[in-house]
């Protein structure tokens, strides 16, 4: 069963409806340089304390410092962190060692083959990888959220090449999430802007992702 993250969550009623569609997790984003779906601290970690048992509650978070992070964490109540940029180095060891109870997911930014030793190397550490399309070196950092495609082949080499769980993000709809699976064969797939219509969780797209993650 592959399974689906919706992200950008941005109040408890759009939660649950992710949730009675069969989301099996909710990306709550904090503050980020750029990109749709921002909420305050206040507001994820209402969501996260609304959620069912065995919903996954990520914290979409831009620290980089362990000690920032893991304080983070703290004060949004979440069960999973997403790391959507790198971290210091022994971060992820350094949250586990503070919050073992909390799933570590990193963001790899898929721009270029060197992409997959990155994975190789977060591998270890994290409990599973998010693919993403974002682009950390511009003045201005993309971190997500950017409803771009990236090269699927490097995806699916780098679910080739590690053994954690995959999620694939980046600019997937209804119409092109059953192609994307079939390349990639991913752990789980991850959606924000291509559910969404003037903003708002359009259930209607929802429940055709959904039916069409399903058929997997």
């Amino acid at each position: 069963m592959v399974r689906i993250k919706v992200c950008c969550i941005s109040s408890p009623e759009e939660a649950s409806i992710a949730v009675a569609a069969g989301v099996t997790a909710l990306g709550l984003v904090s503050e980020m340089p750029s990109g749709p779906g921002a909420i305050d601290d206040a507001r994820i970690s209402q969501i996260a304390s609304h959620c069912p048992p065995g919903v996954g509650t990520f914290l979409l978070t831009c620290r980089r410092e362990a000690d920032d992070i893991i304080q983070h964490i703290k004060a949004c109540g979440t069960n999973t962190v997403q790391l959507v940029d790198a971290v210091e180095q022994g971060a992820h060891e350094k949250i586990r060692q503070s919050l073992p109870n909390v799933k570590i997911v990193q963001v790899i930014h898929v721009m270029h083959e060197h992409s997959i030793d990155e994975a190789r190397h977060c591998a270890g550490t994290a409990d599973a990888i998010l693919l993403d399309s974002g682009n950390p070196g511009l003045a201005v950092k993309q971190l997500g959220g950017t409803g771009r495609t990236h090269d699927w082949q490097i995806s699916r080499q780098i679910v080739e090449a590690v053994d954690c769980p995959v999620y694939l993000a980046g600019g997937l709809t209804p119409d092109n999430v059953d192609e994307a699976i079939d390349i990639i064969r991913p752990f789980g797939v991850d959606v924000c802007s291509g559910l969404r219509t003037a903003g708002h969780l359009d259930q209607q797209k929802l429940i055709r992702f959904c039916d069409t993650v399903g058929r997997f």
